[in-house]
């Protein structure tokens, strides 16, 4: 995975903070609006769907599927290459961008629509990294 080290980290607000505390604990968080019943990431305080503040916070499956992927093979502080920068859409609809893990970063072992579940590292006291991994006998 990732050099800890080397990582720019986001910063933990209010609006994302149950967020945060869900990847700490090992559970991918989304938001529902409770008017309109929208599932939305990334977090915020109000619907992007009708504006309503009536949300909720539930703990998502971390199941999805690959939705888009580059594989990157120039060099980055961060990460020992190449490795992948994805767009997985979750099981419960929202598409979140993240790297996939845990897998040779070719496309022979990439697909399109392949089932992935989210893994979490933790890099500092308050952010786990949430990233995805090839799901059952994918890897």
């Amino acid at each position: 995975m990732a050099d800890q080290s080397k990582l720019s980290l986001p910063v933990v607000t209010p609006e994302t903070m149950h967020f945060w505390e869900g990847t700490l604990e090992g559970e991918l968080r989304l938001q529902k609006c409770l008017d309109c019943d929208e599932i939305y990431f990334p977090p915020r305080p109000f619907c992007p769907a009708c504006s309503s503040r009536s949300i909720d916070v539930f703990p998502a499956s971390g199941r999805a599927t690959l939705y888009s992927y580059v594989i990157n093979h120039r060099p980055h502080p961060a990460f020992d290459g190449p490795y992948s920068i994805a767009v997985v859409e979750l099981e419960e609809g929202p598409r979140m961008m993240t790297n996939i893990v845990n897998t040779i970063q070719k496309p022979e072992n990439l697909l399109l629509d392949m089932a992935v579940q989210v893994v979490f590292e933790k890099v500092s006291e308050v952010i786990a990294l949430p990233y995805f991994q090839p799901a059952g006998d994918c890897q």
